[in-house]
């Protein structure tokens, strides 16, 4: 694995504290009829408390099976995963105090189309047994934050394909959880819309400085968006390169001209042609 550094980064984690997310030699492996596929060779990686890590790589590489064995949906075959310190698995078990902290959001914004945004947003702090006043009042705080106040009443149909993902990270973040995981969740969106909700999250992550490990595509979008870049191999995957990304936030999309920027994309395309 090579480490790649343009220069010195400050560290988003608080001195003294842990990492948000710890994976020691975590594999994955599927049955896939009669012979078995290796999705995932033995990985170690760190994410710092407060940190925006994306995943990038050719398709099929793992990038998706990492994200979920991290937000709980798939076990991992062998190795370990922690999620604020907490082991996440326990004898093939989720253990709910680590999977309390995590929120995902996925490419389709899944919204329950008999349920207003509102409702939608307020779901998982219904089924936590919050008070209905309580909840949509945290709802209506969220809807500011993601940039769709107004449209608490609206029904899924009549939203942007934009809006719903606002309304999607609104519902993940209702219930406050640490870890925000996001699995290509602008990649169905046009490109302005695309480069709107970047700003968007960047905007959220700003202000919540909450941790978000994110699954693209895009290089041009990994830039962007985060602290360090982890680039894949193709399957069995497993970490080939990572990136940090020393450039100043706010990033106005106009960054995506500047030399450091282009630099920094050059050499991780460079890097995903020779590998893929």
């Amino acid at each position: 694995m090579d480490q790649l550094t343009a220069a010195p980064v400050p560290s988003p984690r608080p001195a003294g504290a842990g990492p948000a997310i710890s994976m020691s030699r975590l594999e994955k492996w599927f049955n896939a009829g009669n012979r078995p596929v290796h999705a995932l060779s033995p990985t170690d990686l760190e994410v710092a408390d407060g940190e925006l890590l994306v995943l990038l790589g050719p398709s099929g590489c793992g990038k998706t099976t990492l994200l979920r064995m991290i937000g709980g949906l798939l076990e991992p075959t062998s190795g370990k995963l922690a999620i604020e310190g907490r082991d996440l698995w326990n004898a093939g078990q989720r253990q709910g105090e680590a999977l309390g902290e995590l929120g995902m959001v996925f490419q389709d914004a899944s919204l329950f189309p008999w349920l207003n945004v509102e409702e939608n947003i307020a779901l998982p702090l219904e089924l936590r047994g919050m008070s209905k006043s309580s909840r949509l009042a945290r709802a209506r705080e969220l809807t500011r934050l993601v940039g769709i106040s107004g449209f608490e009443g609206r029904w899924p149909k009549e939203l942007s394909g934009g809006m719903r993902q606002r309304a999607a990270i609104a519902r993940a973040l209702s219930y406050d959880p640490k870890i925000l995981l996001m699995d290509e969740p602008f990649g169905a969106l046009d490109a302005m819309t695309r480069d709107a909700m970047n700003l968007e999250l960047q905007n959220i992550w700003i202000k919540t400085r909450k941790t978000i490990v994110l699954v693209t595509h895009s290089i041009t979008e990994a830039v962007f968006l985060a602290d360090r870049v982890v680039l894949l191999s193709p399957r069995p995957g497993r970490i080939d390169t990572i990136v940090d990304v020393p450039i100043q936030r706010p990033r106005s999309l106009d960054v995506q001209a500047q030399p450091e920027f282009q630099a920094i994309a050059r050499q991780l395309r460079h890097r995903l042609m020779e590998i893929s």
